[in-house]
């Protein structure tokens, strides 16, 4: 970013008279992809899918070919393979788990939302009180994210994940879980999703199918400041280029902050007819476009709001506060503080750059449909995940709602791990049948199926000899 914000603003207004200008010649020659603007109004159509028939009939070819397998035998597969239960040490001497099984056991507590005294009844390995003992000192947060990283970059190399993308774009959205009324978690009620109160888990997706950052928020609150949180607090995040959200997942401010931080953000703006763009100068809006035109960006307010913007974002590149604790608090202010307000004006022009843009290229429309998509799909993996207590989130205290969540996030990241791997054997398969394999028909294969992994019934482990526990 420039030091001197005038600098900044002169690229921002040749931007915008460069792009209103193309928006109008499209509008006059009806050549706007998908849509068209007519006597001042806005009218977009919806995206048809982009799936040919060929994808469907491979996918189901490729997951025919799978094995089956049961959850535990997975997951003992999926760590011989990366070692990820290595990231849970012991709290107190910092000596990684010995009890490999008894590990794996406390992950698929947690991940399948049964609990500790529900698997002690599964198993025959362990009792409560070894699982307890072992969820004492060994997990905790940071563990979990360490593990979680190790599968994700593990999965990314694998050469089936290369045709869904190069890891550098992802979509963000949160799913709601019900939850019980009791407890210091406060789970509050939002009637778009019923008259149950709950908790949202706000997840991060890369182009990978990876669900890299995954963190509780309460479900009746805003998406947007958390967006920034999963891309800036670790490893993963800080390599997206290309950031997708619905339309819950946008402000102003957050147009701003990820312009500020160089991450293209690209939200699907549900009642995009009528947003309005905002301009430096009204009055020479072409006359196509006048009647999508809102009010003047406020320039002054930038220009002397401008030092305490970059040490805004530079708090947040840092990791001095997470993204979300400074956006709520600019949102909190009884009266809109001049920060706050200078960074809705910034965040007014890069939206307005945004949807000229977005008019005007149907492929970026298309590449954040694919990418919202992955991340929707991924809600259908966890709703099969939580098998226990009827799907609801039970945990009575913030931190155990946490732990279960996280834990549901890395049992979905090791499936997809192995998924990934699995599916790339049966593409060597079919192409050693000399049968179709082509690049652009990988790319619509998902490694989001659990039909042929046995969630229920014991849970058996197989120590390293091939015996059964």
């Amino acid at each position: 970013m420039p030091l001197d914000p005038e600098t900044w603003l002169a690229d921002r207004k040749a931007r915008m008279t460069d792009g209103l200008a193309r928006l109008a010649k499209a509008a006059r020659a009806g050549a706007i992809p998908g849509g068209s603007i007519e006597n001042g109004v806005l009218k977009t159509d919806r995206l048809s899918a982009a799936v040919p028939q060929e994808a469907d009939e491979l996918v189901l070819d490729l997951y025919d070919r799978l094995p089956t397998i049961r959850i535990t035998e997975l997951l003992q597969e999926v760590d011989a393979d990366i070692g990820f239960t290595e990231a849970f040490t012991h709290l107190q001497t910092g000596a990684p788990c010995k009890d490999q099984i008894g590990m794996l056991t406390v992950l698929l507590a947690e991940g399948l939302n049964l609990g500790l005294s529900k698997m002690a009844e599964a198993t025959s390995t362990h009792d409560y009180f070894q699982l307890s003992r072992l969820s004492r000192w060994h997990m905790e947060s940071d563990a979990i994210n360490q593990a979680l990283a190790l599968v994700i970059e593990a999965q990314a190399r694998l050469p089936m994940a290369q045709f869904w993308g190069g890891g550098v774009t992802a979509s963000s959205d949160g799913q709601f879980f019900p939850a019980a009324r009791q407890g210091e978690a406060m789970n509050l009620i939002n009637a778009k999703y019923g008259s149950e109160p709950g908790l949202k888990a706000y997840t991060h997706v890369s182009d990978q199918f990876g669900p890299f950052a995954t963190q509780n928020i309460p479900a009746t609150v805003s998406e947007a400041p958390y967006i920034l949180d999963g891309l800036l607090m670790n490893e993963a995040g800080q390599k997206i280029s290309e950031q997708y959200a619905d339309t819950g997942g946008f402000t102003d401010q957050v147009f701003a902050v990820t312009a500020l931080l160089s991450y293209r953000f690209i939200p699907r703006i549900r009642d995009l007819p009528s947003t309005r763009l905002y301009l430096f100068d009204p009055a020479t809006a072409p006359n196509e476009l006048r009647g999508l035109i809102g009010s003047k960006i406020r320039e002054g307010v930038i220009v002397q709001n401008w030092p305490g913007v970059l040490r805004a974002v530079a708090t947040m590149a840092t990791g001095v506060l997470p993204p979300s604790q400074l956006l709520k608090k600019f949102a909190a202010y009884p009266r809109q503080h001049e920060l706050a307000v200078a960074l809705r004006e910034i965040g007014r022009i890069e939206r307005t750059l945004f949807i000229i843009e977005w008019l005007l290229d149907a492929d970026m429309q298309r590449r954040a449909q694919i990418g919202l998509n992955k991340g929707e799909a991924h809600h259908a993996l966890k709703n099969a995940l939580r098998i226990g207590r009827q799907g609801e989130i039970r945990d009575r205290t913030a931190e155990g709602q946490h732990y279960r969540m996280a834990g549901l996030n890395l049992l979905a990241a090791i499936i997809i791990y192995w998924n990934t791997k699995h599916l790339g054997q049966a593409v060597a398969a079919r192409q050693q049948a000399g049968l179709n394999c082509a690049p652009d028909l990988l790319a619509h294969i998902s490694p989001l199926g659990w039909a042929h992994i046995l969630l229920t019934g014991e849970y058996r482990w197989r120590r390293q000899t091939g015996a059964s526990l």
